[in-house]
């Protein structure tokens, strides 16, 4: 089949690595949470060697994450796993988890599943780096991030930029502390939790 592509993993790839390489230095087993082409899971895991980068998605999606890792033919990259968040969820334990563009797609309920199910799968220290758009205190960053808001809106009343404060606070109720708010291209986040209790 030919391998999905998604510019914006070409664009954001390297900031995001550059951030990865910071708060993933030490940690040996990421998840990565709703891959969707692939090329970030090629990517960072042949820029990471010491992590083991378990990719999963929706299962229409693992088709084209597994063109992807065949292609690279990575040590550390096994098979695709299947995860809808609302469903069964892979046991672990990972030291970190990594997901990106994915809280605006879920609904909210969708998300307050993964900030729920994080301490069942994951290490007593684990790290977890979420890169995307986010709201402060209910407002926009940019007249761009608001547009976008308009236009998820018009693919599905579920989607929306979600406020940082009210991520912060399911992460905090995972017993997830914020260490890092990055800035990013294109007025995205990266923001880095690390689990403190639970």
């Amino acid at each position: 089949m030919e391998k999905p592509h998604s510019p914006s993993c070409e664009r954001n790839r390297e900031p995001i690595l550059g951030v990865l390489r910071e708060h993933f230095a030490d940690r040996r087993q990421v998840l990565e949470i709703g891959s969707g082409t692939g090329q970030h899971a090629v990517h960072f895991a042949a820029a990471l060697p010491q992590l083991g980068w378990q990719s999963s998605d929706r299962a229409e999606n693992l088709p084209g994450i597994r063109a992807w890792l065949d292609e690279a033919a990575l040590p550390n990259t096994p098979p695709p796993l299947e995860l809808d968040v609302g469903g069964a969820w892979p046991n672990g334990p990972f030291d970190a988890v990594f997901s990106a563009n994915t809280l605006h797609i879920m609904a909210w309920p969708e998300v307050q599943r993964l900030f729920a199910r994080l301490p069942v799968i994951t290490t007593g220290d684990a790290v977890l780096a979420i890169y995307g758009p986010f709201n402060e205190q209910g407002r926009y960053s940019s007249d761009s991030n608001a547009a976008f808001d308009t236009w998820l809106k018009t693919r599905g009343a579920h989607m929306a930029i979600r406020d940082a404060e009210a991520v912060d606070a399911l992460a905090d109720a995972a017993g997830f502390r914020l260490r890092a708010d990055v800035a990013m291209p294109a007025n995205n986040r990266c923001r880095v939790w690390q689990r403190v209790h639970g």
